[in-house]
């Protein structure tokens, strides 16, 4: 495994919509290794295929949460031509992004998905989220399209004023 390099803000690759992967290969498993080990290293939540500049519908995001023992468990999830199938609730938050550091927009997104995508094999399965995990899977699902944080965004927590911070209620003021 290796870590990328992450795409940053300007360049022309986070823009472009990703073509379908059709070759399931060792070439892929390497590529969502690397995107995995790269995510963690940049302490991130998710990443897709033209973070690190390729145009491939594919994304990894991070599932955390407790096992039946109460163990904390941190899952790496790989979301391969990914098509959200369904989609329920709204919660609007402050939202960063790995290729935009620095900005955190208020965004409304879904507080559950239903999504269907494909693992590195090519084999289909479906996954239920919630929350943070929704979020991130909207985030990343986004990025294969070309949109970004700076698509969704009415307004940048770093351009508020502390005053303006105070009387924040996203859920009215930027929906």
């Amino acid at each position: 495994m290796a870590i990328r390099t992450i795409v940053q803000d300007g360049d022309p690759i986070l823009k472009k919509k990703c073509r379908p992967v059709t070759e399931f290969n060792e070439k892929l498993g390497q590529l969502l290794d690397d995107m995995g080990e790269t995510m963690i290293a940049a302490n991130g939540l998710g990443l897709a295929g033209p973070q690190v500049g390729m145009l491939k519908r594919c994304f990894v995001v991070l599932d955390q949460y407790l096992d039946e023992d109460d163990n904390e468990v941190d899952e790496i999830l790989e979301f391969v031509n990914p098509e959200i199938l369904e989609t329920s609730g709204k919660l609007t938050i402050f939202e960063g992004c790995l290729s935009f550091p620095g900005r955190n927009g208020a965004i409304s997104r879904p507080q559950y998905v239903k999504v269907r995508a494909q693992d590195r094999y090519g084999e289909w399965f479906e996954l239920e989220a919630e929350d943070i995990l929704a979020r991130a899977i909207c985030h990343e699902n986004d990025h294969l399209d070309g949109v970004t944080i700076m698509d969704h965004a009415k307004v940048f927590y770093e351009d508020l004023t502390p005053e303006q911070i105070k009387r924040l209620n996203l859920d009215e003021d930027y929906e």
